[in-house]
């Protein structure tokens, strides 16, 4: 995985929310996010 940095981590992985089509992508995303202790995750 190309690295990121923090704001750029979490900008992807909302883009990728939005468009909803590739589930593997936004669950490594989601996993990294965590890894890195951040808390983008919006509540539903």
């Amino acid at each position: 995985m190309k690295i990121l940095s923090n704001e750029q981590l979490v900008a992807a992985y909302r883009d990728a929310e939005k468009q909803g089509n590739d589930q593997d992508w936004i669950s490594l995303l989601k996993k990294e996010i965590r890894n890195r202790g951040l808390k983008p995750f919006r509540k539903s």
